[in-house]
């Protein structure tokens, strides 16, 4: 029988309504344990500080969280089937070591208001080990766009050829957009930003909390003042990250989009080492783009995230429900996914081979016609003029494609721009990782 520690009234519960009850949650929630040290902690000096413990239990109780910190984060114990969750097995092997004082940990507190301090503290850390992954993956980008700045390739539209583009402006878009999935990634975080602890059940309570402490003390920005509120970001949080991961899927989606199809033989804009690539069981010459084609799949898997969320989320009125155990079933693997696929996105995009010799081919030719067109509007021929006479010499076959071009423009060819986009990532990210500076 498993011991419900935090709310065991003496009756006894059959073992298959405690299974599917708990789910999940041991699992997930070893994931959760420093973080619910963290908040304990802060909630214990807060008690200290109100009077509601002494300096002495104060003091005994911290270094006991403390010592079961290392102790999680050593692997030397693990959530087993006499806990429920992260919340009650700390309870339980304080309690344990120190006896009553022990349980005193709980006053003024819900495993609402644990829960929701929990997953605001992770994902704070998600959301900053995000930001520094797509910092790392924007760097890569960028320096690829520097290093073949000059090198064209086609630029499609409706997937047929259509202007010169290059390498410089092609991967420099994906690190431009990387910074708006970064502004979504900052919507994100200040929502978990708000400390929730001291709302209890949703309610507060009776108890003298002073909430601004542990405000403080869990290094929140801010904190989610009405009880009620704070129990109803339960889900909206979990939800704003997802749209954040979404977005940043979709980023990463495309790209894997564009390398599974301008890589291969067809197009042959750019390869990669055969030993990122997988063979065929009976094709000898397959040098298949699984690694892309599995971070194509898996970043659409993400992007159904927040709507699962939503789903799940939907039709509950104000105030805690079970439902919401489920949010980790839903996030925390996406979260695990996206990291993945960000790493060995790097890791692709740092040995891309790209090709320099595309427009060699004349099937390419057509691609410089609006060049053609401009060249003769700067001599002063109305543009649907100069329009006209290119689309008749490519009726009667005599139009010859001239490919030295001039691009000047902000976000043009010859102008990608790349510092101005790096300005724009380092102010998008400043929210996210300045703050770790100032912890």
């Amino acid at each position: 029988m498993i011991m419900k520690t935090l709310w065991e009234k003496g009756i006894e519960t059959p073992e298959e309504v405690s299974r599917f009850t708990i789910g999940n949650d041991a699992g997930w929630d070893m994931r959760l344990a420093p973080y619910d040290i963290t908040g304990s902690v802060a909630h214990v000096k807060m008690l200290g500080k109100t009077g509601l413990l002494t300096k002495k239990e104060t003091d005994t109780l911290t270094t006991a969280l403390e010592a079961l910190r290392h102790k999680i984060l050593d692997r030397e114990v693990e959530i087993g089937p006499e806990a429920e969750d992260i919340h009650s097995f700390v309870e339980m092997l304080l309690s344990s070591e120190l006896g009553d004082l022990g349980k005193k940990i709980h006053a003024g507190r819900s495993r609402n208001d644990q829960v929701m301090t929990d997953i605001h503290l992770y994902l704070k850390d998600v959301c900053r080990q995000i930001a520094r992954e797509v910092r790392s993956l924007f760097d890569l980008m960028q320096e690829k766009g520097r290093l073949y700045k000059e090198v064209l390739m086609p630029g499609y539209t409706h997937e047929r050829p259509a202007m010169p583009s290059s390498f410089g402006l092609w991967l420099g878009a994906y690190a431009e957009t990387l910074v708006d999935d970064i502004h979504l990634l900052t919507a994100a975080w200040m929502h978990c930003d708000q400390n929730p602890l001291g709302s209890a059940a949703g309610y507060g309570n009776s108890f003298p909390l002073d909430r601004e402490e542990t405000t403080r003390l869990l290094a929140f920005g801010t904190m989610k003042y009405n009880s009620i509120a704070a129990q109803m970001s339960r889900g909206r949080t979990e939800r704003s990250l997802a749209f954040a991961m979404a977005s940043l899927a979709g980023t990463l989606n495309k790209l894997a989009a564009d390398c599974c199809l301008y890589s291969g033989p067809d197009f042959g804009f750019f390869d990669f080492p055969e030993s990122l690539t997988t063979g065929s069981s009976i094709m000898p010459h397959k040098k298949n783009p699984d690694v892309w084609e599995l971070v194509r799949a898996r970043c659409n898997v993400i992007q159904g995230v927040p709507c699962q969320i939503t789903l799940l989320c939907t039709n509950l009125t104000h105030g805690y429900h079970r439902d919401y155990q489920l949010l980790k079933d839903l996030l925390f693997p996406a979260i695990d996914s996206l990291f993945e696929c960000l790493n060995i996105s790097r890791l692709m995009i740092s040995q891309m081979q790209v090709n320099d010799k595309i427009f060699a081919h004349e099937r390419y030719d057509l691609l410089f016609t609006v060049e053609s067109v401009n060249r003769l509007v700067l001599e002063g021929i109305p543009f649907r003029d100069a329009y006209r006479q290119v689309a008749d010499s490519l009726g009667n076959g005599s139009y010859k494609a001239q490919k030295n071009i001039v691009h000047t423009h902000t976000g043009s060819i010859g102008n990608p721009a790349f510092d101005q986009v790096l300005q724009k990532m380092e102010q998008a990210l400043s929210p996210i990782l300045t703050e770790v500076v100032q912890e």
